[in-house]
């Protein structure tokens, strides 16, 4: 091995959480964000039932899905469908070993698990970004709105932009999240975008979790 992929190897062991990590929110079914204002006359979209995830896509693209690329950090997410062009902060687990999110005073940004995989490694990654903040819609408001077949881009400091199109995209109730389900490795390169769904109260704040399921479909 040449002494830049040792480097290279290096600063990977070092910026990226052990398996572990991803395990316990694995056995644990932990939700992801746990925040967001709801002071809104008008909540954000949920998902319809007719976009579940049944993990086959709209055009038959999973079936030449190019090849898992290797380890790079994150630089910015773009979801056409919903005008998302944001960057992307590295972001592991809280003090009570929730998911981490973004600071909550940029409604634009969001954030890596950086417990998982890289977005386009062979594994499912995670992002994960606020739904509102006190001063009106954050980052991954839309969310719900998305339909199958929409894609998500996530652009690495590699330069590499791994395409990902959306099998799926539901809610699920905080304390019964099938982490084994979200989070879960397919084989292939996944990502799951996650943000604040589900009914609000003062109290707990939003019930759910909004969850898009995406594989990628091309490499730019």
């Amino acid at each position: 091995m040449s002494s830049s992929e040792l480097a290279e190897e290096e600063g990977r062991r070092r910026k990226r959480a052990p398996w572990g990590v991803i395990a316990l929110v694995l056995l644990t079914g932990l939700a992801l964000i746990r925040n967001g204002s709801g002071e809104f006359d008008e909540g954000p979209p949920q998902p319809a039932s007719a976009a579940a995830a049944d993990g086959r896509a709209t055009d038959g693209t999973f079936a030449t899905a190019p090849s898992a690329l290797p380890y790079s950090e994150v630089s910015r997410i773009r979801i056409p469908a919903i005008q998302v062009d944001a960057p992307v902060m590295p972001v592991g687990l809280d003090l009570e070993g929730w998911v981490d999110a973004p600071p909550p005073e940029d409604p634009n940004l969001a954030g890596w698990f950086t417990g998982a995989v890289s977005p386009g490694e062979k594994g499912t990654a995670v992002l994960v970004g606020h739904v509102d903040n006190q001063q009106g819609p954050a980052v991954f408001y839309g969310l719900g709105a998305l339909k199958k077949g929409n894609q998500v881009e996530v652009l690495r400091n590699d330069g590499k932009t791994g395409v990902f199109e959306i099998y799926g995209i539901e809610v699920f109730e905080k304390h019964n999240f099938p982490g084994d389900r979200v989070y879960g490795n397919s084989g292939v390169p996944e990502v799951r975008v996650i943000t604040c769904g589900g009914g609000f109260t003062k109290q707990d704040g939003y019930a759910g979790n909004v969850v898009v399921f995406a594989r990628m479909v091309a490499v730019r």
